[in-house]
């Protein structure tokens, strides 16, 4: 008898640390439960586990801008003794609470971090009428974040679902005010080998968030040649998007792994109707990357 729970343990174990490791290649998607026919017996339940990649992302120049380009950017996710962490680019969070093993429901909550570098780089910037109104400072956004998942939902006892809302303040002097952002997830693998995922975001920023990257005084007018406007805080985007992962050499668990997906953004409100992106850009927003990482 201790046997057989020594053994559910380990497989309640392998569940949280395979969706642990999935999660650098998505928040979401739909599955084929063939997995479940999958018993991943050769994974190494009784190790943290790391991941860490790098990728080119094919992004606008600034936001809302119909411009784009390619840059690299750091990946990382991992849970370190039952406690995530994610690293995606200019953002990082860590999860405060420790992750139990097996499809229970999972409560998140800790810091989150973003440093936002939209415009404060004109050499980025290939629009002259933009770049004639300056650059922003560098925002350094500090806040945190309360989620609910749970695993095991819909495909297989090893997909997970979960909801979360974030707020995060500049604290660089850069805007100076709040972003809130409610998203959803849903993660889950298709065999030992790949996972998918699919997701949905929307942020809400305040009035200096607006004024800072979306309003236009008279002076920046007359240097653009676009007209004044005076943007107020709102429902500034949102978001929808998946990410894929094949492993290249192991599993999902362990080794190499090639990692894919794309996002589409639509500005909102006086954001969207901004001349910086109604006339020198785009409501339509897109992105996308792809990369490499290894598991270990």
């Amino acid at each position: 008898m201790a046997r057989e729970t020594r053994a559910q343990t380990r497989m309640k174990t392998n569940r949280r640390r395979f969706l642990a490791t999935t999660a650098l290649a998505a928040s979401a998607a739909f599955a084929v439960p063939a997995f479940a026919q999958e018993t991943p017996a050769e994974f190494d339940t009784n190790r943290d586990t790391i991941t860490a990649g790098v990728a080119g992302v094919y992004l606008s120049d600034y936001e809302g801008s119909n411009d784009y380009r390619w840059v690299p950017a750091p990946a990382a996710v991992g849970s370190v003794k039952g406690y995530a962490f994610l690293l995606a680019g200019n953002r990082a969070s860590v999860d405060l609470i420790r992750n139990e093993p097996g499809p229970v429901w999972d409560i998140q909550a800790g810091p989150i971090g973003v440093v936002n570098f939209n415009r404060s780089s004109l050499d980025s910037i290939d629009d002259p009428r933009v770049k004639a109104l300056g650059k922003v400072k560098t925002a350094i956004e500090l806040g945190g974040y309360v989620g609910i998942g749970k695993t095991g939902v819909i495909t297989s006892p090893y997909d997970k679902l979960s909801v979360s809302l974030s707020y995060r303040h500049d604290v660089a002097g850069a805007h100076d005010s709040g972003i809130w952002q409610p998203s959803i997830n849903y993660l889950t693998p298709l065999s030992t080998k790949a996972a998918v995922g699919l997701f949905a975001t929307a942020e809400h920023a305040g009035r200096g968030y607006a004024t800072s990257y979306f309003s236009i005084s008279p002076t920046q007018s007359i240097a653009s040649g676009l007209p004044t406007y005076n943007a107020r805080g709102g429902w500034k985007n949102y978001s929808i998007g998946g990410l894929a992962t094949y492993s290249l050499t192991g599993n999902l668990l362990h080794g190499w792994k090639v990692v894919a997906g794309g996002t589409y953004r639509r500005m909102l409100n006086d954001f969207g109707d901004s001349p910086v992106v109604s006339i020198a850009g785009s409501r339509n927003q897109w992105l996308g990357a792809v990369g490499v990482a290894y598991t270990f």
